[in-house]
């Protein structure tokens, strides 16, 4: 799990300081929600040079209700905040290290049993958890493997009423070798599984890469998503005209399945970061 958070936060770390302290100064009191069909929230770790509180402050003040992937001692700070953690942390393996290898169940599980009643606690929509990387694994070995792993946890998440959620990533930029790279594969599982409270992650930005045809995956599959992350393609940058989605159009595709989750902004700033997130939280509120 370390290994994974580490990574996030390491791989574009120098893209982030940029005019990080006029950032927090320029924003705006006034909320940029204006329709609020969509529930959109913030990935921490690509503004982790923005100190939690001040980014929680800045946040709130966009008229965004929630950050995405905080770390178990960061969640009071958001509450804090009026905002809600809204996926966390909570012991769910690593990028690497998933449900597909039957070792790390026990360590799922017992993290699981302790972390997923205190987000409950706390209001929490969600937790995270991984498929992890192939190393050689068949497609069946691995779906069966995590169909068993998400089996042992599926009624810790159904008696306090939080969402584990497995994400799908790309394993062409990214995340060489790892199992869950195509929503297919994420589905049969969840699907397999059968549990209100275990659905897919769909990272739009990963998915683009490795699959396209966005907004047909959305409107299929939509009954199997609890959560959704943004990133411009190519780069995981900005959402703006450099990039090859109509983020609109994908956002109202959304809206359109009645989905009331949230979507989280998971892209790396290349010029002031608040005012990027600023843009993407306007253009998303459609």
């Amino acid at each position: 799990m370390k290994t994974m958070r580490t990574t996030r936060r390491q791989l574009f770390a120098s893209a982030v300081g940029t005019a990080v302290a006029a950032g927090v100064a320029t924003v705006s009191a006034t909320g940029l929600v204006k329709n609020g069909r969509l529930k959109q929230s913030v990935s921490r770790w690509p503004y982790a040079k923005i100190p939690l509180p001040d980014f929680c402050r800045a946040v709130a003040e966009m008229g965004l209700t929630a950050v995405d992937l905080l770390e178990e001692a960061e969640w009071p700070v958001a509450r804090e905040h009026g905002l809600v953690c809204s996926m966390a942390y909570a012991g769910g393996g690593s990028i690497r290290d998933g449900l597909n290898v039957t070792a790390n169940h026990d360590a799922i599980v017992k993290n699981f049993e302790q972390s997923i009643p205190r987000a409950a606690a706390l209001k929490i929509p969600n937790v995270i958890t991984f498929f992890g990387n192939k190393r050689g694994m068949s497609d069946e070995e691995a779906s069966a493997n995590c169909v068993a792993g998400l089996n042992r946890v599926k009624k810790i998440a159904e008696d306090h009423g939080v969402t584990i959620c497995v994400e799908l990533l790309n394993s062409k930029v990214n995340h060489a070798d790892y199992q869950g790279d195509r929503t297919p594969f994420g589905v049969a599982i969840v699907k397999a599984v059968d549990s209100p409270r275990v659905k897919l992650l769909y990272d739009i930005y990963h998915m683009q890469i490795m699959e396209g045809d966005v907004i047909r995956t959305i409107r299929d599959h939509h009954q199997h998503i609890a959560h959704y992350h943004t990133g411009g393609v190519p780069g995981r940058h900005e959402l703006d005209e450099t990039q090859e989605l109509n983020w609109a159009a994908v956002c109202r595709a959304i809206v359109e399945t009645g989905f009331k989750g949230f979507i989280a902004h998971e892209f790396v700033p290349t010029r002031d970061p608040l005012t990027s997130l600023r843009e993407a939280v306007t253009l998303c509120d459609v």
